[in-house]
């Protein structure tokens, strides 16, 4: 039994980098510095260590030959999950490119809105390390950021040193939207988040007026989505006077008919905010189950983020046509390779189509693939990068274990290989 410190973890998006974990040959306790996500995460047990074809257990040679034989003679493979390591990537569009396929992160129709605002119209964004050191303001936009990262505020609101303010405990905190679940939120000394709740499907017009209140004109309401124009008028007046805010949401979170243009609104937002004395910067959350990471080496392989599809022997990007679940609602692809490396859970969708998953083991299927080969997972059974939600960060990620399992890049390119 051994206890690896300064652990960094693949999973909660934030770049932590600051467990320690007890290993026990193949299993892993969190011993110090766990939350809701990395713990249940890093201590998940491996309950398979050998392929399966059609349910019986092979050697990997013959998985990856069946694999190889099930794409050969595909038109449109589609290639899913992209849950996966830098190096994973790499293979998986090596894969997509030999054989033709739509590549499609699983994550992708929540970070759509992001691209479509991005592409059209720009924004300006922060890193994690500026919000560390400058954000004297934090709202936090139609989300739960509590949830979706558990030691956010621990790690990046009331750290005790920042570099450009004497006193990180009176930053605040505004939500708007949604109420945080817990207390992390609540500053070291007792001051609470103010909270201005609304329906999801009330953001647009709430953020719209918000911007509007920022540009200084008038408002000829009183509320907004259930919320009074005199508190959308505070929240305008204290980002107008902080020194540095910063204006955070979830595109995955903004679940209604084209968030992409509440985001467009959000980044304008911010934009109006910088003059001589005041700065304001965007962030957008993710990064994960390596969503990040697929766009950030898709990006850099072909130019374009995930939903690119490989069919006319180049990259051909369209966040709407290369959808994986149109594809197989509409009968365009004849074959799904799952690619997830880190979540046991998220399965394939059901389908009729010759499926291949390359997945963590672990995993339990409805139904069951043709082809399943179980891998490890970046940041426990092999070293690897991925990129955390701010995409300038590639965290380099530690072996903990020898479970002899192969990696996601091992298993795709001998895929490639055998095309």
């Amino acid at each position: 039994m051994a206890e690896i410190t300064e652990v960094p973890s693949p999973f909660c998006g934030i770049g932590t980098d600051d467990l320690n974990i007890q290993v026990d040959g193949v299993a892993l306790k969190v011993v110090k510095n766990g939350c809701a996500i990395n713990t249940p995460a890093f201590e998940q047990v491996i309950t398979d260590t050998l392929p399966r074809v059609e349910g019986k257990e092979v050697s990997l040679e013959v998985a990856v030959a069946k694999a190889a034989v099930l794409l050969k003679d595909t038109n449109q493979p589609l290639i899913g999950g992209c849950a996966t390591d830098v190096n994973g990537m790499r293979a998986l569009l090596a894969l997509a490119d030999r054989s033709g396929a739509v590549v499609d992160n699983m994550s992708f129709t929540g970070a759509r809105n992001n691209f479509l605002a991005l592409q059209d119209s720009g924004w300006m964004n922060t890193t994690l390390a500026e919000i560390k050191n400058r954000c004297d303001l934090l709202l936090v936009v139609g989300t739960d950021l509590e949830s979706f990262s558990p030691r956010f505020f621990e790690r990046y609101l009331w750290n005790e040193e920042s570099m450009f303010l004497d006193d990180t405990s009176k930053r605040e905190v505004i939500y708007l939207g949604k109420a945080p679940s817990g207390e992390a939120s609540t500053s070291p000394n007792g001051q609470k988040a103010k909270v201005f709740e609304c329906a999801n499907a009330d953001l647009p017009e709430v953020v719209a007026v918000l911007r509007a209140l920022v540009k200084g004109n008038p408002i000829r309401v009183d509320f907004v989505g259930g919320i009074a124009v005199t508190d959308l008028q505070s929240i305008a007046d204290k980002l107008k006077a902080a020194t540095y805010s910063v204006v955070t949401w979830a595109a995955g979170a903004l679940a209604f008919s084209q968030a992409e243009l509440t985001v467009q609104t959000i980044s304008e937002m911010v934009k109006d905010l910088n003059n001589r004395n005041t700065r304001s910067s965007g962030f957008p959350l993710g990064g994960k189950e390596g969503d990040q990471t697929a766009n950030q080496v898709c990006g850099w392989t072909t130019g374009y983020p995930a939903r690119t599809r490989f069919s006319s022997g180049y990259p051909e990007y369209d966040p709407y046509l290369n959808d994986a679940n149109v594809l197989l609602a509409n009968g365009e692809a004849d074959t799904l390779v799952w690619v997830q490396a880190f979540n046991a859970k998220a399965v394939p969708p059901i389908t009729t189509l010759p499926t291949i998953v390359v997945g963590r083991s672990g995993m339990t299927f409805t139904q069951e693939p043709d082809v399943f080969i179980p891998v490890g997972t970046p940041g426990i059974d092999h070293a690897g990068h991925a990129y955390r939600m701010d995409n300038v960060v590639a965290i380099r990620l530690k072996k903990l274990r020898e479970s002899g399992l192969p990696s996601t890049f091992d298993v795709l390119n001998a895929i490639e290989q055998a095309l």
